[in-house]
């Protein structure tokens, strides 16, 4: 909106306006500026009758006869006068070389701005519209129309002499009237558009015809009219009345932008303007002017011209902003940054964090600096301190950059010592999540064991120094912190960074936190740390000694075969039941100690194991069956060991025993015969289930009958199909050509020459000889053999074929 003279004194109506348009959410089309430098030196000794618009200059004409041409700026060009009274209009040809004007006394001029030329014509009556022809320049289109209750054509003939006609009349004053290439285009009381006839429409008729497109009416005086694209400008006159005084008062001009419509017409925006003594002007007072080519809109008034003009996104910014729509703004600027001229993305930006702090949202204005800040350092140093000084330091702090750029140590010191001072679990995050690199670690360090001082036994705190302890290479202290927690990143930390020499004294602190994983870690890393060095620290802590001593055994037999000894002792002290898989797995035990060990903790399965496998089974068996009282055991025993006497030392043992008998009644005889066991049951014993034991020996025997001529006839048919077999394949005939040779003498088994006689001898091993290369066969043994078959132990295969020619 144009801005008010400071000196004037606004009535309270216009006040009311103003409040009206600054509570509106509406962005407005337009943007308002006076037009100053000499218009405001001429406007304050006279005042503004019309005004023409040319691409070069403004031509203004005034109330005492003045026409002034002016730059855009509002500075003074030039100045003519050119009557007593006041200028009604001023008409331009498009070179802006020739000027046509019509004054309140009834004269009409036409002349040059740079030649000497001009006319004058003087009427009875003011002429108050003149429109020179576009061409005027050229000596063919000399021409001007004035308007008033007729539309006159002034055209110059020859002699230089000026002769009129009657365009137009009959309908009313013409109240305005455009010259524009070959059409001269007038109003009066319509509102018109000029289209071209089709050519098979001409007949009679013009090739032009006017057509109403829309036509509306409106609430308030119009004083002009001007193109928007397809929507109009229309600078309206407007009367309105007090709610104290009741009494009509002349209100502020409005331009308003109007989307006509067949039958209506839309407001698309609406301002009120504030120029200089609007309350003493009528609606002939304003006047509307527009420059085409960059739609600038001259608001003409006596005392005052006011600019208007599209809005740019600059504008459009500059309104976002002003209601602090900042978000929009940002997103308006950087999808325009290219047009901008008059705005930064970064003070957008800036002023976006101050607006969003200086409402308390510290969390969005701390997230939006990352998109805004960017890789500015010394912003990002700048709007940490401003968070400082606000008590905020922990909302930005998860928004700073970590790397591109990187900030001062003091920045990120500076936010862990207020993380520090109120929220440990926070500066424990911080700490985890920063790298290492961008504060000063030894400051932090000291910081966090002085408050480690006042609760030394802070699990976080604890956790944190050792976590800074690791970022410094300090690995031992942060392994011992690590292992007074019992933290499970332990085990991590000494692989990650190959700590095994720092550990070779915490090894019984590592298997009270997890024996499992410090076993696996030491037996994985043997090379670093030797099994001597693991059981020699374990040595006080027996249990610990036996889990890792049988883990490494259960990984390889032989690698602790030194430690076998003493592992009988802590298998039958910490884990019985693996002894027993031990001492049958192992080739390094020492025997006799591991039965006095056995014995004299009355382990008696172990027992039998070793006396069994140090050959004394008579004594293993006797622990069986007396100790134990298995006879299952004992019978399984007895044929593991297939020991004949075993078996008797069984029997003489079970005989006087109804269910040891009953037992090896249903196992003995498919190893031992039954009849020795039956024989010696006493008369009258009573034995359990001695029918189904007998009737059960008597099935074990049939079937073995049954598996055993089973077995013969199988072998028969065996014997039987590969004898037949046999016979065929050494019926078959055998192949004898140029390419065999005698396996003796290596010469071509077949003689050159086919006429002679010859004799050969061919086995079913397919070697062929001379009849005369082979060996007399002997008396003693008159079948005939291959030779390299019997040499080879491969079975002689006798002659087969003799040929002879």
């Amino acid at each position: 909106m144009a801005e008010a003279e400071g000196q004037e004194t606004e009535s309270l109506e216009e006040s009311t306006d103003e409040s009206e348009e600054e509570e509106s959410e509406e962005e407005p089309k337009l943007k308002y500026e006076r037009l100053s430098n000499g218009v405001t030196e001429i406007l304050q000794k006279d005042a503004a009758g019309c005004m023409t618009v040319h691409d070069k200059f403004l031509a203004l004409g005034t109330h005492y006869g003045k026409v002034y041409l002016l730059d855009v700026q509002g500075n003074i060009t030039q100045k003519f006068d050119v009557s007593p009274v006041k200028i009604n209009q001023i008409s331009l040809d498009e070179s802006g070389e020739h000027m046509g004007v019509c004054s309140e006394d009834g004269k009409v001029q036409v002349f040059g701005l740079y030649s000497g030329e001009e006319f004058h014509e003087t009427f009875d009556c003011p002429i108050k519209i003149i429109a020179v022809n576009p061409h005027f320049v050229r000596t063919s289109c000399k021409q001007f129309v004035t308007g008033g209750k007729k539309l006159l054509l002034f055209e110059r003939s020859w002699m230089s002499r000026w002769k009129s006609c009657v365009l137009h009349e009959g309908e009313g004053n013409i109240r305005s009237v455009k010259w524009r290439g070959h059409l001269i285009a007038w109003a009066n009381n319509m509102i018109c558009s000029v289209k071209e006839r089709h050519a098979s429409e001409m007949r009679d008729l013009p090739s032009r015809y006017v057509e109403i497109v829309s036509q509306f009416e409106t609430e308030f005086y119009i004083s002009g009219l001007a193109p928007l694209c397809d929507q109009l400008v229309v600078l309206s006159y407007v009367k309105e009345v007090s709610e104290k005084t009741e009494r009509e008062y002349r209100a502020r001009p409005r331009l308003d932008i109007i989307q006509p419509l067949p039958e209506t017409c839309e407001e698309i925006s609406s301002d009120a303007l504030t120029v200089r003594g609007f309350q003493e002007n009528e609606c002939r007072d304003y006047h509307l002017e527009y420059s085409e080519g960059e739609s600038l809109f001259y608001i003409v008034s006596p005392r005052d011209i006011v600019v208007a003009k599209e809005r740019d996104q600059d504008d459009h910014i500059d309104w976002l902003l002003e209601k602090k729509k900042y978000e929009e703004a940002l997103m308006a600027a950087e999808i325009s940054q290219k047009n901008i001229k008059r705005h930064k993305i970064l003070d957008i930006g800036l002023a976006y964090i101050n607006h969003l702090v200086e409402k308390g949202e510290y969390d969005i204005a701390a997230r939006k600096c990352q998109k805004i800040l960017g890789k500015n350092a010394a912003l990002w140093e700048y709007e940490v301190y401003k968070f400082k000084e606000i008590g905020q330091l922990k909302a930005i702090s998860p928004y700073l950059p970590r790397g591109d750029p990187v900030l001062k140590p003091l920045i990120y010191e500076m936010i862990l010592h207020e993380f520090l001072e109120s929220d440990y679990e926070g500066f424990a995050t911080l700490i985890r999540e920063w790298p290492g690199d961008l504060y000063n670690n030894s400051v932090i360090v000291q910081a966090v064991r002085d408050h480690l001082k006042k609760d030394s036994q802070n699990r976080t705190l604890l956790k944190t120094l050792a976590e800074l302890y690791t970022y410094d290479k300090n690995y031992g202290n942060a392994l011992e912190i690590y292992l007074t927690l019992r933290h499970k990143d332990v085990f991590q930390l000494i692989h990650k960074h190959n700590l095994f020499s720092s550990i070779k004294d915490k090894i019984v602190l590592l298997m009270d936190f997890d024996s499992e994983k410090a076993v696996d870690m030491l037996l994985d890393n043997e090379d670093k740390i030797s099994i001597k060095k693991v059981v020699e620290e374990l040595e006080d802590r027996p249990e610990l000694q036996h889990v890792y001593l049988h883990k490494l055994f259960k990984r390889d037999h032989h690698k602790g075969q030194r430690y076998h000894e003493k592992q009988i002792s802590l298998y039958a002290e910490y884990d019985r039941p693996n002894l027993l898989p031990f001492l049958r797995d192992s080739t390094h035990c020492p025997l006799e100690k591991a039965l006095e060990i056995c014995q004299q903790r009355n382990f008696v399965e172990e027992t039998i194991y070793l006396l069994s496998r140090m050959g004394n089974s008579r004594s293993a068996l006797k622990m069986i069956t007396e100790e134990l009282h298995d006879v299952d055991k004992a019978i399984e025993f007895a044929k593991e060991q297939d020991d004949g006497e075993l078996w008797e030392d069984l029997i003489l043992y079970s005989i006087d025993k109804p269910p040891f008998i009953t037992g090896l009644l249903n196992n003995i005889g498919t190893h031992v015969d039954p009849i020795l066991l039956i024989h010696r049951i006493k008369e009258g014993m009573e034995i359990p289930n001695l029918r189904d034991s007998l009737v059960k020996i008597l099935q074990d025997y049939n079937l073995q009958i049954l598996l055993r001529e089973g077995c013969k006839k199988i072998l028969v048919a065996d014997s039987l199909s590969l004898l037949k077999r046999m016979h065929r394949t050494q019926m078959k005939g055998v192949l004898v050509d140029e390419e065999n040779i005698c396996e003796s003498c290596l010469s071509p088994i077949l003689p050159s020459d086919a006429a002679k006689p010859f004799s050969v001898v061919a086995f079913h091993c397919r070697h062929m000889f001379h009849k005369e290369c082979l060996p007399v066969p002997s008396m003693n043994s008159p079948a005939q053999f291959c030779n390299i078959c019997s040499a080879k132990h491969r079975g002689p295969g006798s002659a087969i074929l003799e040929l002879k020619k």
